[in-house]
């Protein structure tokens, strides 16, 4: 995300606003992926639903249970689409990502 920033030479603010959008996206997906281990459907998800749970890997569901995670992902989405403030509708394509990331199914 923050490639287009550095080649066009932007400043601190800019970068920050980049890297704030990043990491909100990338945290959602994980929070995300956590919860369609949970609930999703094994020939959608190209994994084996409740792959998580076997292993007994920490995940948002387990530690904070389904409603939660879902708030969670939520509002990581929503800090993600607020970093973009300050960008025109030119960076529409980054918040179309960001809330799409609630729908995915895989």
């Amino acid at each position: 995300v923050k490639a287009g920033g550095i080649l066009a030479g932007e400043g601190a603010e800019i970068m920050q606003a980049l890297n704030s959008y990043g990491e909100n996206i990338g945290h959602a997906f994980q929070v995300i992926d956590d919860i369609l281990d949970v609930e999703g459907d094994t020939k959608e998800l190209g994994k084996t639903v409740g792959s998580d749970e076997k292993i007994n890997k920490m995940t948002y569901p387990r530690l904070y249970g389904l409603e939660r995670s879902r708030e969670i992902a939520n509002q990581l989405v929503d800090d993600a689409v607020s970093s973009l403030n300050l960008f025109s509708s030119d960076a529409d394509p980054l918040r179309e990502i960001a809330r799409y990331l609630l729908e995915r199914r895989n």
